[in-house]
């Protein structure tokens, strides 16, 4: 007999953020970072590319840091919840005459076929698959807790956590619009631009029970495909804090924090990768979301302040890095975020 739920096709569905490919121009550093700082499994090593995974992460990997010229983000990928989703989202794309590359298994290590293409509205480098190795930790490193794929170690990142892009305010009602219409994220929290209020400032957005997976804001500057931040998840405050003293003691770029944010909920940290200069929040706490009838938040111009920062350091709003040129079609080819991106 088939489960009530064979019966039903939902579509293509996103499940969760998956990975970010991460351009560094020095990957030794990038990885005194990630790896030895932070504590994340070197998972891989092909020539110029690491792959890394934090320590309750199973999968091969949720970042990949490539070695380049410019330090830029590669792309940003989102696992679907099932095999051929990937496949009714190519077609979708396709019927909607955007420009969609496969990109075949293996390309990047420990994954299956993906498909690739620009964000619109925002012309940030957007990744969907849903395959992907679980390798076993090797053995010294491997936890006892099977949830786990490898001991805590360092600062003890979790999981890889959200992504916070920024594109232009003339075209962000588009990107945030398509973003929910075409891949099913929901709007938790917003703003609208004082001078302008048809027109968002923030949207956060999730497909989880996370406030959110991914934020998207305007960019003061009217530019697109940039990144603010990508934050990585530890357990609890006390982490943050303990982040917040060890990286004071080391050759790390400081941001802001640590702090709470009103929107979300979690206490923040963001410093930025010596390699790279890419801006990374540490980030714990926050509320879920349950109910499925939620109703949006918007933040009122008169209490954004409190909604961007609770108590802490006011964030920094200013791009933390940029996507690669997104001209027309440059974004879109293999090199790419691959290991033969360091032209």
């Amino acid at each position: 007999m088939s489960k009530l739920s064979d019966r039903y096709d939902p579509g293509p569905q996103i499940a969760q953020c998956g990975t970010i490919n991460l351009g560094t121009k020095d990957l030794e550093k990038s990885l005194f970072f990630f790896r030895d700082t932070l504590g994340m499994e070197e998972v891989e090593r092909r020539g110029n590319v690491s792959y890394l995974r934090c320590y309750q992460e199973l999968g091969h990997h949720s970042l990949v840091l490539t070695e380049q010229d410019e330090a830029v983000v590669n792309s940003y990928s989102f696992r679907v919840k099932r095999p051929q989703d990937v496949e009714l989202f190519y077609e979708e794309l396709k019927k909607q005459d955007m420009d969609v590359l496969e990109i075949p298994a293996g390309t990047e290590a420990g994954r299956g076929t993906a498909i690739r293409f620009l964000l619109p509205g925002g012309d940030h480098p957007f990744e969907l698959y849903y395959d992907i190795e679980k390798p076993l930790a090797p053995e010294a490193m491997r936890s006892r807790l099977p949830s786990n794929s490898s001991k805590r170690r360092g600062l003890g990142v979790r999981r890889i956590d959200h992504f916070n892009i920024q594109t232009s305010p003339s075209t962000i009602n588009q990107a945030e619009q398509w973003v929910r219409d075409n891949l099913g994220f929901k709007r938790r929290e917003f703003a609208y631009l004082p001078d302008s209020p048809k027109t968002i400032m923030a949207s956060w957005m999730s497909v989880t029970p996370q406030v959110h997976d991914l934020a998207i804001v305007a960019n003061r500057l009217e530019k697109k495909a940039q990144l603010h931040h990508v934050a990585f998840n530890m357990q609890d405050f006390s982490d943050v804090l303990t982040a917040a003293d060890t990286l004071r003691d080391l050759d790390v770029s400081y941001g802001v924090g640590p702090g709470k944010h009103g929107i979300g909920q979690a206490m923040y940290l963001y410093v930025h990768d010596p390699g790279s200069d890419h801006r990374v929040e540490i980030y714990a706490g926050g509320y879920l979301i349950f109910d499925p009838d939620w109703e949006a938040i918007e933040w009122k111009k008169e209490d954004f302040p409190e909604g961007l920062t609770w108590y802490g350091d006011p964030i920094d709003t200013r791009p933390g890095s940029r996507g690669r040129d997104t001209t027309g079609s440059a974004g879109l080819h293999f090199g790419a975020g691959f290991p033969k991106a360091a032209e």
